[in-house]
């Protein structure tokens, strides 16, 4: 390949915009709209990079995201960026890009070497070799595997780049802003629709400036221009450039990636759009053939050629040799003729072209050898010869020279994001491609990407969808015509009219070889061979999933575009069973590669996961309280006197708490506003017991599973109105909860008259607890009575304090009389500080999260170590909430024997024998010798010191453990060195008949 600039303008280039890049810090002269393989080409350069297995030296193959070959890395530093595709890359001033996979360089790479030991790194090579001859030989193999993976290498150093995430709703998705597109998107957008245009490129019309037509009289290329700009003008039309959508999810959901590199402050963008109606319009790719040696620098597909030629005025050679099997490609050929190229032959195995294909051709020289086929490309670093022969394979061999090989085999639909919602692909024999299969969302196809191969045809297809797709939406619109005028206006595309005769590859005559390492390529990135298949196969791989894994096929970043149906033709060969038998593998996303930053977007570093924190942050910080994280929340541990530990100030908090009054900040408690005329019910189906019962002004206590009838979550419903509840639920479950309440009413149930909100930081919330809390509360409240009958435990009013307005809760997490109080955000310093002044006399003071954790472990309330999201209600001893009377989500499953057997592991208190000390995470065994423990029947999910106990306690769950009260065990904890007995008692050391609580 010796590739020059040409005297042509370029339709994406401006010459007047010079530009100047590095590659492997040699300057590169550019343009602006220039990508970095088009300018590599411009300067000729053949060798762009090296395969992953052989480091095989490698060109530019194509001229879009099906590229194999040529993954460069880009920039220095933290903004290094690995395996990007020098064909999809525009190129900007001072750009910094190197060769990868190649040590030191990609023209001279002593990976190279690789080759020599080719025969052993055939068809799934590690697995066959790196299991022995030791039992753990993987152990001692496995630094330098994992040091030889991968292709590019990424930077250790912090990303400076901005990452953004974005949304966007639609009446229509258009995908792909080709003809097809285009024709949908104004269909659509003329009659009012919101329409959303997605296109990988810079310039709408995807391969419309490769076909020499005109439409309705102007020329296809400014046509394409027109119409970019009207939807542009649209106020109802959204048009995102460079955007590859490359995932699409349940109810129209598609993941989007916009590469935002060229300028500005924004690397890459990510997308999620919501459509009501999708236009797929993705295209099609062309398909190579496979021969030996065609992985060399110079191999092209041809239509990337004429893109080089016309969008970029850069001539791939010198002299080329045009190998295809299809109409198409002899009418490109002859366009690029027109640029300048210099084409000595065209090789194609069919007999009998028509005229109006050969005539053109032949008038330039070119040799027309109809009825043969390129069995091999030859040369050093780069092709200098084609070697053909008889399609037959009668005759003698010819060989011709030339830098560049340009190769069609036809096209393959891009149909990776129909699959991905919607059945398998089903094989069109008629063009010799895998179409989409049936449709599980809603989306219609368009164009290339279910065969259409005639601009006319692919114009049409597009407006039918986007009118199809406006009724659909309850919108009605005139379909546009369109008149176009091509060369090759009488194309023949299918296999039936002879258009297309399928060759997937050919092989080399027996015994005929044509270079030492030369083989034949069907996944140029991954170095998968023809052979690679075809021993797979041998060996009983026959499922195309199950080659895939063996051989790597279609594993690359490249996700097969160029070699998936090759692979699978060369397997169904191998079996002898037509393409419609052999399967097809199923495309998952994402459909190009996605920079982790994009999904990240600007939550990374202190924004990964944003601290929260209450409304009285800085008073705790203010009265000495150390802050520790509680999930996303910053809590205050204790609040230490001069010179004392928070350990210890935490003992004395509980203790305090016990006898005589404390507050604690409980803002961070999960607040969820439930609301409508269906509340009750909503609650019924989602708790295990019945909250329809409860009157306004009680609380409940409830508990939600999973649909596998295992706990989800735990807290208590406030009824503040007869459609009105609030519930509070720990705070590390409070954004799960929200979302699960949410999937609920929009999937399962949406004919339920239910809001549900998160207003967990609308309100500050105070917990007063203790002996003497009942005549703190008494002396801030106003309007409401405190005694036992007039505000009885478990219920919930609405007051005021200072005429702010409140909700308070008679509850208890301590094991004391106690109180919650929730007040607007705002005035939660103002409350916090009213009580303590309130309650001098009655020795308040705060206690803080380690003194709330011992008073819960001393009570035996179960927290978020005992939820563990492996749990059943019999764990806890709690089946008695799972009501008779109802259905609730997780019930069926719950009542399984698996979940109700009494060898489970349940809830036990523990008590430390001997003064010893346990933590959590100790296992529960019988062995008294720590060297033979012997099996561990649970373990300890809380512990502490309980100065109402006078001894070390915890929580566990053991084996079976109700009826084993007073059984005397031993907490095993090797990693700390322990081995320590414990009795088994009733998780409620503390009034264990719930007395106090009640006053």
């Amino acid at each position: 390949m010796v590739g020059f600039r040409t005297d042509a303008p370029g339709t994406r280039i401006d010459r007047d915009k010079p530009l100047r890049f590095t590659f492997d810090g040699k300057p590169v002269e550019a343009f602006s709209g220039d990508t970095i393989a088009s300018a590599l080409l411009a300067s000729g350069r053949a060798i762009v990079a090296r395969s992953f297995k052989y480091h095989r030296p490698r060109g530019v193959f194509a001229a879009g995201s099906e590229e194999p070959n040529a993954l460069v890395t880009t920039g220095v530093g933290g903004e290094t960026e690995p395996n990007v595709q020098a064909t999809t890359r525009l190129v900007s001033d001072g750009l910094v890009v190197s060769g990868q996979n190649a040590y030191p360089s990609v023209d001279r790479d002593l990976g190279a070497i690789n080759q020599v030991f080719a025969p052993f790194f055939g068809a799934g090579f590690y697995y066959k070799t790196f299991m022995g001859p030791m039992k753990r030989s993987w152990m001692w193999y496995e630094p330098s595997i994992r040091a030889a993976a991968g292709m590019g290498r990424a930077s250790l150093s912090p990303d400076p780049a901005r990452y953004e995430r974005a949304n966007a709703f639609a009446d229509l998705l258009v995908v792909g802003g080709g003809p097809a597109g285009l024709a949908a998107a104004l269909t659509a957008g003329r009659v009012g629709a919101r329409v959303l245009i997605a296109d990988e490129g810079h310039v709408l019309g995807g391969a419309i400036d490769l076909d020499d037509a005109r439409i309705n009289g102007t020329p296809a290329l400014d046509w394409a221009k027109e119409a970019a700009d009207e939807l542009d003008a649209m106020p109802n039309v959204r048009v995102l450039r460079q955007t590859n959508v490359w995932g699409y999810y349940d109810a129209n959901v598609l993941a989007a990636f916009e590469d935002c590199s060229a300028g500005g402050l924004t690397r890459a963008r990510h997308w999620r759009l919501q459509a009501r109606q999708v236009v797929l319009a993705t295209g099609s790719y062309e398909r190579p053939i496979v021969f030996a040696g065609n992985d060399r620098p110079g191999v092209m597909l041809v239509s990337a050629a004429l893109a080089y030629a016309r969008r970029f005025g850069v001539m791939v050679g010198r002299q080329a040799v045009l190998f295809c099997n299809n109409d198409q490609a002899w009418l490109n050929a002859a366009a690029l003729v027109e640029e300048g190229l210099q084409i000595a032959a065209i090789v194609d195995p069919r007999e009998d072209l028509p005229a109006e294909l050969t005539e053109p051709l032949e008038q330039t020289g070119a040799r027309l050898l109809t009825g043969h086929v390129v069995i091999a490309a030859q040369g050093k670093k780069q092709v200098e010869k084609a070697v053909i022969m008889a399609a037959d394979g009668s005759g003698e061999t010819t060989t011709l020279e030339c830098d560049t090989l340009l190769v069609s085999g036809g096209s393959n639909p891009v149909i990776n994001l129909a699959s991905q919602a919607g059945g398998a692909p089903t094989w069109n024999a008629d063009i010799a491609a895998f179409v989409p299969g049936t449709q599980r969302e809603a989306w219609v196809p368009a164009g290339a990407m279910i065969g259409a191969a005639r601009l006319g045809e692919v114009l049409k297809q597009g407006a039918v969808a986007g009118q199809a797709s406006c009724e659909l939406l309850g919108l009605r619109c005139p379909l546009p015509s369109f008149k176009v005028d091509s060369r090759g206006g009488n194309l023949r595309a299918s296999v039936e009219d002879g258009g297309l005769k399928p060759l997937f590859e050919v092989k080399a005559p027996a015994g005929r070889r044509f270079g030492k390492f030369d083989k034949a390529f069907v996944d140029l990135q991954h170095d998968v061979t023809a052979e690679d298949i075809r021993l797979a196969a041998r060996e009983g791989f026959e499922s195309p999933e199950h080659v895939k894994r063996y051989t790597t096929l279609g594993m690359a970043n490249d996700q097969g575009k160029t070699s998936n149906v090759t692979g699978l033709a060369i397997l169904a060969e191998a079996r002898e069973v037509p393409m419609s038998e052999a399967g097809t593998t199923r495309f998952r996303p994402p459909f190009v590669p996605v920079p982790l930053g994009t999904l990240a977007g600007r939550a990374r570093g202190a924004q990964m996961r944003p601290v929260r924190r209450s409304p009285l942050y800085a008073t705790h910080v203010a009265a000495g309280a150390p802050m520790a994280a509680s999930g996303l929340w910053m809590e205050p541990r204790a609040y230490p006197r001069p010179g004392e530990a928070a350990e210890k100030a935490a003992l004395r908090e509980a203790t305090h708490v016990r006898e005589a009054v404390g507050i604690a900040d409980i803002s961070s408690t999960g607040k969820i506003d439930v609301a409508g005329p269906d509340a009750a019910a909503f609650l019924d189906r989602v708790y295990t017991n019945l909250f329809s019962n409860l009157t306004t002004g009680q609380t409940r206590y409830g508990v939600m599973l999973r649909e596998d009838g295992l706990i989800f979550a735990e807290g208590t419903a406030f009824r503040l109105s007869k459609d009105h509840f609030l519930l509070t639920t720990p705070a590390a479950k409070a954004e799960t909860v929200v979302t699960h309440l949410e999937f609920l009413l929009a999937i399962a149930w949406p004919d339920l008259r239910v809001t549900v909100t998160s207003v967990t930081e609308h309100y500050a919330g105070i917990a007063v607890s203790g002996p003497k809390s009942r005549t703190l509360v008494s002396r801030v409240v106003e309007g409401r009575e405190t005694d036992n009958r007039a505000f009885p435990y478990r219920d919930v009013h609405r007051a005021t304090i200072s005429d702010l307005p409140v909700i308070v809760a008679r509850l208890s997490s301590s094991g004391e009389d106690g109180y919650e109080i929730y007040i607007g955000a705002d005035h939660g310093v103002f409350l916090w500080k009213y009580l303590l002044e309130k309650g001098k006399d009655l020795d308040v003071s705060p206690y803080g999260m380690e003194a709330m954790d011992i008073l819960r472990i001393e009570k035996g309330y179960p927290g978020a170590a005992e939820f563990d999201g492996r749990r059943s209600l019999e764990d806890f001893g709690m089946e008695k909430i799972l009501s008779k009377k109802k259905n609730c989500v997780g019930r069926p499953l719950a009542l399984r024997e698996a979940l109700t057997s009494q060898d489970r592991q349940q809830l036990v208190g523990l008590v430390a024998l001997d003064g010893a000390i346990v933590q959590a995470g100790a296992h529960l065994v019988k062995g008294e010798s720590a060297e033979k423990p012997g099996e561990s029947e649970g373990h300890i999910t809380s512990a502490t010191y309980s100065p109402a106990m006078k001894s070390h306690i915890a929580l566990a769950l053991l084996r079976g453990g109700r009826e084993r009260h007073e059984e005397v065990l031993y907490a095993a904890d090797p990693l700390r060195g322990t081995h320590n007995r414990v009795r088994v008692v009733d998780p409620q050391f503390y009034d264990p008949d719930g007395s106090r609580p009640n006053g």
